[in-house]
């Protein structure tokens, strides 16, 4: 592509930052082409299983396309979540998938809603916490939100120069999508809604919340043994 890489963009010279409509534009041109994997490609749904900036190329109008299927999966009707061997890049990669050992149309979802963030804030999955660790940039965003001050997480770099109804939007569906509990993260139909202004912000609480994840054996057991007293 002659645009190279979204990854190369976001993190290329200080000297040469990715304006916020071309931003805009790009996630909103993400969140379509994963829309027609999981819903409008053929009966199956089409996991791709590695969302990261790096697999978004641009072309000579900086339109967004996705690329690199080596790992996707062909599963069953994309509006019910099924699940496959999981893979994916570390910082992207949904939590219950590391866990679980699948992946589903929900961790898709999951990695979109980070590189959502990324594009907003400018930084990778690992944001330094001073303490010489760091934290996920879902949970360093989600303190913003908290805090009342999202708008703050935007990347420094573009001088406030965004529109912030745009950027609001893009900063809390990427929370949405970024959801602890898979089960109330959106279907990609529900984000790209928010995103295209056609649907409300969604109601985020105040804290990040904590999902635990039950291990492959643990939800064979409970299958088994029928939830009967």
């Amino acid at each position: 592509m002659p645009n190279g890489s979204l990854d190369g963009h976001i993190y290329g010279p200080e000297s040469i930052v990715l304006p916020w409509p071309v931003r805009y534009e790009v996630v909103l041109g993400v969140g379509a082409a994963l829309l027609y994997l999981h819903e409008e490609t053929t009966e199956q749904c089409v996991l791709h299983r590695d969302i990261k900036p790096g697999n978004v190329m641009l072309d000579a109008s900086f339109d967004a396309k996705l690329g690199d299927f080596g790992l996707a999966k062909l599963v069953g009707d994309g509006r019910r979540s099924r699940t496959t061997g999981a893979a994916g890049t570390l910082g992207y990669m949904d939590p219950a998938c590391l866990s679980a050992f699948t992946a589903s149309v929900e961790s898709d979802v999951y990695s979109f809603g980070v590189l959502l963030l990324e594009v907003a804030c400018g930084r990778r999955p690992g944001v330094p916490n001073g303490d010489g660790g760091a934290v996920h940039l879902a949970q360093w965003v989600w303190e913003w939100h908290g805090g009342g001050a999202i708008l703050d997480a935007a990347d420094a770099r573009l001088g406030g120069e965004f529109d912030g109804q745009e950027m609001e939007r893009v900063l809390a569906v990427g929370l949405w999508c970024a959801h602890p509990d898979r089960a109330l993260r959106p279907s990609v139909r529900q984000a790209v809604g928010v995103l295209r202004f056609e649907a409300p912000l969604p109601a985020l609480p105040a804290r990040m919340p904590v999902a635990t994840y039950m291990s492959p054996s643990a939800v064979a057991d409970s299958s088994s043994d029928g939830g009967g007293g």
